[in-house]
Formats: C-alpha cells, sequence, structure tokens
C-alpha cells in the first residue's frame, strides 16, 4: 500500500501503531481512532514476548480435552464465562474442527511466516528509531515440574526441531536451576529457546506515540468509530462520537473489539474476546534473568530491567472488564511453584 492521501488507522493498539508507523513511511498522511486510551488494554497488560517459538496455534490434538479438563480445578488459566451466546459456542465448535495435526501444520507455517517477520522487523525498528522499552534478547524458557510433562513436551520439541527448524536446549532436573537460579530446586527440567526477545510493552507503547507523533501522525483518543461514511458503494470517512473524518483509505485495527464493527465493514469476522490476567510489581529479591513459562500451569513471567511481570489465564467472558481478584492470587500461587521468590508487591 504506497501512495499520497490520508488514511485512517482504526485501533490505537500495537497493531494499529505499527501500520500507522509504515503507512507514515510510505507517504500517507496518517490519523489514528482509538475508542479509548491508545497504548491500553491487552497492548499493556500482556507479557511483551516477542516469541518465534510460538508457532504452534493453540488449536492442536487433544487441545479440546486438556481443556474441559483445566476447567474443573479451581486454578484453571482458562474458564468460560456462562452465559447464552451463539456466536461464543459457532466459535468454539470450528474451534475444535481445527484441532487436528494437518490443520495444526498448515497454521504453524504461517503463524511462523508472521513471527520470525515480527523479529526482524523489532530489530530493525530499534535500530533506526528512538525506542526506549527494555528490549531484550535472552531467549524463552519453558520449565517444567513434573517428569511426565518434561517427556511429553519433548515431543513438541522434536515436532519444532524437525518441521519448523526450531530447536531448544534440553535441561533436566537442577540443570535448570543452574541455567536460572531464580528457579527452585527440584523440578524436572526445562527447554530454552534462544531466538525469542522480550521487552516492557507500556513503555514500547509510549515510544511508539513519541515516535508516531514526531512523523506527524495524529492520534484520536476516546473516540470510538460508530461506523463509515460511504457514496457509492466506497467509504469516504469515519464516523465518530466526535465527528466525522474523510479519508482516501482505511485500515480496521480494532483487536478484539472487531466483531462490534462486523455490520459497519459488511462482513463476520470470527474473532472472539479473551481477558488474560497480569501482575506487575518491583523485581523480587531473586529475580530471573531469562523470560519464563510454566508450561503446566501456562504462568508467564516477565523479568524487566525496570520490574517484574506475572501473566496468565484466557476467560472467555465477552467483553467485561471486570477483574476477578481470585485469579490474580492464583497468579501469585503459582508463580510459588517454581521461584523462589515468586513476587514482590504488585503495583
Amino acid at each position: 500500500m504506497s501512495g499520497a492521501g490520508r488514511v485512517i488507522v482504526v485501533g490505537g493498539g500495537v497493531i494499529g501503531a505499527a501500520c500507522a508507523y509504515y503507512l507514515s513511511k510510505a507517504g500517507w498522511q496518517v490519523s489514528i481512532v482509538e475508542r479509548g486510551a491508545f497504548g491500553a488494554g491487552c497492548s499493556h497488560g500482556n507479557c511483551g514476548f516477542v516469541c518465534p517459538s510460538h508457532v504452534l496455534p493453540l488449536a492442536m490434538p487433544g487441545a479440546v480435552g486438556s481443556a474441559l479438563r483445566a476447567m474443573l480445578r479451581p486454578n484453571s488459566p482458562f474458564t468460560i464465562k456462562p452465559r447464552f451466546d451463539p456466536s461464543l459456542w459457532s466459535w468454539l465448535l470450528r474451534f475444535a474442527r481445527r484441532c487436528n495435526v494437518h490443520d495444526m501444520m498448515r497454521g504453524g507455517r504461517a503463524i511462523q511466516a508472521l513471527l520470525n517477520s515480527s523479529r526482524a522487523l523489532y530489530d530493525e525498528l530499534f535500530t533506526a528509531e528512538p525506542f526506549d522499552c527494555e528490549w531484550e534478547t535472552r531467549g524463552l524458557l519453558f520449565v517444567f515440574r513434573g517428569r511426565h510433562a518434561m517427556e511429553d513436551y519433548a515431543h513438541t520439541d522434536k515436532l519444532l526441531r524437525e518441521s519448523f527448524d526450531l530447536p531448544a536446549k534440553r535441561y533436566d532436573g537442577d540443570a535448570v536451576r543452574e541455567l536460572e537460579p531464580a528457579l527452585k530446586s527440584g523440578l524436572a527440567g526445562g527447554w530454552h529457546y534462544n531466538t525469542d526477545g522480550h521487552l516492557r510493552p507500556d513503555k514500547l507503547m509510549a515510544s511508539w506515540r513519541r515516535v508516531l507523533t514526531a512523523r506527524g501522525v495524529t492520534i484520536h483518543e476516546h473516540s470510538p468509530m460508530t461506523g463509515f461514511v460511504t457514496e457509492y458503494g466506497r467509504a469516504r470517512a469515519v464516523r465518530t462520537a466526535r465527528g466525522e473524518l474523510p479519508a482516501e483509505a482505511f485500515v480496521v485495527a480494532a483487536g478484539a473489539w472487531t466483531p462490534l464493527l462486523d455490520r459497519h465493514l459488511g462482513c463476520r469476522v470470527p474473532i472472539q474476546p479473551g481477558k488474560g490476567y497480569s501482575l506487575t510489581m518491583p523485581r523480587p529479591a531473586k529475580c530471573p534473568a531469562i523470560p519464563l513459562i510454566f508450561e503446566e500451569h501456562r504462568v508467564a513471567v516477565t523479568p524487566l530491567r525496570s520490574g517484574y511481570r506475572l501473566g496468565s489465564t484466557m476467560e472467555f467472558a465477552c467483553y467485561d472488564t471486570t477483574l476477578n481478584l481470585r485469579r490474580l492470587a492464583f497468579l501469585m500461587d503459582l508463580a510459588g511453584h517454581y521461584l523462589d521468590r515468586p513476587y514482590s508487591h504488585p503495583v
């Protein structure tokens, strides 16, 4: 997409910010329309992993049974808020149909192309622009508490190694603690991918704002899109709560909010909103150096230069933004199974 003209990007998260940046570089006059605050939501609260190791989709053989069994536990990382929602159940049915080897491999190859491109673009971006987001490339360490789970992951490692050229280094028993001394002794082991990087998401979005503003990109916050103004079957402007914004081209990067725009887009986008939880706090006295994932409990740990973040859970709760404090407590409790000092006081 190149040329000179006006373009509106709907969505002020990390994807919308990146779209605006590259469109601006291509010569477009860019405005961002964001329903809330720029860089908030998932772009603010995620764990900051830039991870080529995550090529396999969630829809894989056994995923449905594993999720159902997990939901029986009080500290399950996966929950569904009970409600009558035909679109959710239709989405879950389509998800279940994709949980087979053929679709998993097909999805994995597509995901890998995106992840490798993203990883390379971050390196280029941080060389070209004054980003201050605590970018580090220490890889990602998958840690296992139980021997059975450790050996099960050996099959995944073989698949990633042979089909995606993604080898991990295996550490058995306390060898994983020698690699990462913040871990407890007595764990089954871990698998370390050296391909991955991590950053602090809120600082990334603050940097995006500075860079975009310097390039002349206009950011309209707290301006939810309510539709398009059309003429002869083509969109000519975005209608917002604050008025109309004309443009020659439009990019919709609204993430989980996209289905609310289906009527205006003229199609159904198969997205379901999922709510995750994270806690950000000062670095504990014994802080990990390498980002961690505790695969058995689906808890992620991001050591940052200026802090420390725990993240986990997936709640299918529609657009409910309330917080379940029990799930935040679970985060800290589960991290305690693996780390000597799992947390300090959240901020």
